[in-house]
């Protein structure tokens, strides 16, 4: 439009990131955007003010918060200091993670049901029953000992069947190749919580460039021993892989004790430096490692076959998987603060694995996969 206005098609457009002119009218309904001048035909006209207003909204939702979480965060920014923003920041957390809570229990209540293998059916009628009053007896504060104790009769009767409940708890990954459902499975076996799957992140090339790199006998760089300790070194030793721990030493022995070392011995710096070319980096516990490999692989310092990048961590290690995801990289991550050495080690062991038992298989070349970059 004429006269440095936009209209609302042109402002979503210029916007872009799937920003449509209904969620404009949207955030104007709740207030997250004001209300824009009108032509004589009184068709909006925006400015390149509420272009950068959008552009905001648009990059905190994208982050995560919730519409009603932008709209306190905008209008705090302009009313408060910084101190005062931080304090109503922190009570929105505690909030988000009281909701979380209760979403947690609900789930485990509903796993408690649903994850029961056929050995348990006798007692399914019964779960079901108590699914129906699960909330009047929650809310009358009934143990949650008393309120599953008959149902657990069965469960130490025989082994548990994980493939069958995986089957019953897993989202559709119908659209997912065989490699990567099973990779996904070990990862949600790992952890115990099947909420982890949305959050697991690789690039389009990871799992091809792992099958590539593993068939090449390539060496695996652990960042600590605890790291390399999880590894399966009977099937690697198949594969004639060699390991290595990048911070090699026996007193590192969680992310607290990783991040401290790396960040104050320069030795380990420099051995991240003389990594060899088509390795396949493991990061497990300390954020500045992946950091400082994002950055070496920017400045083609450091070529690594595959980075399979899960610190653990707050503020750094979010950020450095973003980095993560931006490099010039095959990459495999999980989304956010949550990770660990045994994450990481089980992701590339049941890589390892699946090559293995799956040798000829491409079903990953073609299958249509979400979250991958």
């Amino acid at each position: 439009m004429s006269n440095g206005y936009l209209t609302i098609k042109e402002l979503t457009e210029t916007v872009g990131g799937g920003v449509t002119p209904r969620m404009v009218r949207h955030y104007h309904s709740l207030g997250l955007l004001p209300q824009p001048q009108r032509s004589t035909g009184n068709y909006r006209l925006y400015t390149q003010k509420n272009v950068q207003q959008l552009q905001r909204i648009m990059s905190l939702k994208q982050q995560g918060f919730q519409l009603s979480h932008i709209q306190q965060l905008l209008q705090s920014h302009s009313q408060t200091d910084d101190q005062t923003l931080l304090a109503q920041l922190q009570q929105q957390y505690q909030t988000v993670m009281q909701q979380l809570a209760r979403l947690r229990q609900t789930a485990m209540a509903l796993e408690g049901v649903l994850g029961r293998d056929r050995h348990c059916q006798s007692v399914h009628a019964a779960a079901i029953a108590q699914l129906r009053v699960l909330e009047a007896n929650t809310q009358a504060s009934m143990s949650a000992l008393e309120h599953w104790q008959h149902l657990d009769a069965k469960t130490a009767a025989h082994p548990e069947a994980f493939e069958e409940s995986l089957q019953r708890l897993l989202p559709d990954l119908s659209n997912r190749s065989e490699i990567e459902v099973h990779l996904l499975s070990k990862l949600v076996l790992a952890c115990g919580d099947v909420s982890l799957v949305p959050f697991v992140r690789r690039s389009s090339s990871a799992i091809a460039a792992a099958r590539d790199a593993l068939n090449a006998g390539c060496t695996i760089v652990g960042d600590t021993p605890a790291v390399v300790a999880a590894l399966d070194h009977t099937r690697l030793a198949h594969l004639h892989c060699s390991t290595e721990m990048l911070v090699n030493n026996p007193h590192v022995t969680d992310a607290a004790d990783a991040e401290q070392a790396f960040w104050h011995d320069r030795r380990w710096h420099e051995r991240l430096q003389q990594l060899p070319a088509g390795c396949i980096l493991v990061v497990g516990y300390a954020p500045s490692v992946l950091m400082s490999a994002c950055r070496l692989i920017e400045q083609k310092q450091l070529q690594p076959a595959l980075v399979i990048g899960m610190p653990i961590g707050f503020s750094h290690a979010p950020a450095a998987k973003r980095r993560l995801i931006q490099a010039d990289v095959s990459y495999l991550t999980i989304e956010g603060s949550p990770g660990g050495g045994l994450l990481a080690a089980v992701a590339l062991n049941a890589l390892v694995e699946s090559l293995l038992d799956k040798p000829d298989c491409h079903c990953y070349l073609t299958a249509d996969h979400s979250n991958v970059e």
